[in-house]
């Protein structure tokens, strides 16, 4: 169960993980950029959404 815990982001991990501020980390949840869930009020990021997200934004810039 710790590991899968490794594999779930909160939005301040997914914050520092990008170097982004709130509003933007919850535009880029909103938009479907990055994809998560909700647990009550509060987003959870799989790892593999972001790190999806990461691969997607170096190919588009080369």
């Amino acid at each position: 169960m710790f590991e899968m815990q490794n594999d779930i982001l909160t939005i301040e991990e997914l914050m520092e993980a990008l170097y982004i501020g709130r509003n933007y980390a919850y535009k880029l949840l909103n938009s479907g950029e990055i994809k998560g869930f909700r647990v009550g009020r509060s987003w959870r990021i799989p790892r593999t959404s972001l790190e999806e997200f990461i691969i997607n934004k170096c190919k588009r810039s080369h």
